[in-house]
């Protein structure tokens, strides 16, 4: 059975940092890509950092780009993402979500491609 399952997530005051962990389990993880998506209420689920399936490539949306990093740690079937100087805008339900790919170079960051979703784990950033 798959499974992904976030956790992590917190109330945290504006510039603070959390890091979210996405444990993964019942498929190849290294031949998947792994998705970090958010969304707030009344607003599109929005991808915000991919990671390919080796680690070699990364993306991050503008509005989180230098705050955020994503990692991957294959042996440990676990993605981390990374948040720094969190600000209010950040606030959302975060998923994390599996792609299964054949090269250590796709890193593709649209919902509707993805498989394979956890259920979310909240993050809310005060002012």
């Amino acid at each position: 059975e798959v499974q992904l399952v976030e956790s992590g997530g917190g109330l945290v005051q504006a510039g603070g940092s959390l890091r979210l962990s996405c444990a993964a389990s019942g498929f190849t993880f290294d031949d998947y890509v792994i998705g970090w998506f958010r969304q707030a209420p009344g607003k599109e689920r929005e991808g915000v950092s991919c990671i390919s399936s080796g680690g070699k490539s990364t993306y991050y949306a503008t509005s989180v780009k230098g705050r955020f990093t994503i990692s991957r740690g294959n042996a440990k079937n676990t993605v981390y993402l990374q948040m720094n100087s969190l600000v209010p805008e950040d606030t959302a339900v975060y998923y994390c979500a599996a792609l299964q790919t054949l090269g250590d170079y796709y890193t593709g960051c649209t919902s509707y491609e993805y498989d394979y979703w956890g259920q979310g784990t909240q993050v809310t950033v005060s002012s």
